[in-house]
């Protein structure tokens, strides 16, 4: 079986944990990863003035499509960028029509509205985004850390990075694979802090996702 492969798009003021936790989590399950600069291959600045190297850029990166999921991380700067962006309208357009998983996060699915992808879905976003995803009363809104109405997936901010990368890979590999993801995390010494916010990740991880 083909490996399955990610596309990230990464333009100036993205947020740093929402770009790279995913990013980790789905190269980690086996999931190949291309993390492309909106304007170039050259080092962008986050919103935290984190530098990160893109592995191509987004014109080169589009000649190797289509992508099992597209990825659209946060940032209001990195979210304005990409709304604003012909290229990525119509890399979203072309995911929408095959039907392919497109995952935003924090204020990411501000540019899913932007460029009219996604209508009529359940989303969440960072809550300061709320009122701006709802302009216009395209979507219903959901207070869930991670949302997924058939193939949009869309998550809350930094502190649910991981559950928006496990929510991929449960969609594009299986449960089974999330759940090997959860073990490393929980190996790495991360599960006592989930768990100590309330989320039972490790033992008796719980989906993400709704069946």
């Amino acid at each position: 079986m083909a490996s399955k492969r990610a596309l990230v798009i990464l333009a100036k003021g993205a947020e740093e944990m929402e770009t790279v936790i995913p990013t980790d989590v789905m190269r980690r399950a086996g999931i190949k990863v291309t993390v492309a600069g909106l304007t170039g291959k050259e080092p962008v600045q986050c919103s935290r003035d984190v530098f990160i190297c893109p592995d191509a850029s987004l014109e080169d990166a589009r000649k190797e499509g289509p992508y099992d999921v597209v990825v659209l991380p946060g940032g209001n700067l990195g979210a304005q960028n990409l709304s604003e962006s012909a290229a990525v309208k119509d890399i979203l357009k072309d995911q929408e029509s095959r039907k392919g998983l497109i995952a935003a996060i924090c204020a990411g699915p501000t540019a899913l509205l932007a460029h009219g992808i996604g209508y009529g879905s359940k989303v969440t976003t960072h809550p300061l985004a709320k009122d701006k995803m709802m302009n216009g009363a395209h979507y219903s809104y959901s207070e869930s850390r991670v949302e997924k109405d058939g193939n949009i997936l869309t998550s809350r901010g930094p502190g649910t990075s991981f559950e928006f990368g496990l929510a991929i890979v449960e969609t594009l590999l299986g449960k089974e694979v999330a759940e090997q993801e959860v073990d490393w995390i929980s190996e790495m010494g991360l599960g006592y802090n989930f768990q100590q916010c309330g989320h039972s990740w490790k033992p008796g991880w719980k989906s993400a996702l709704k069946r």
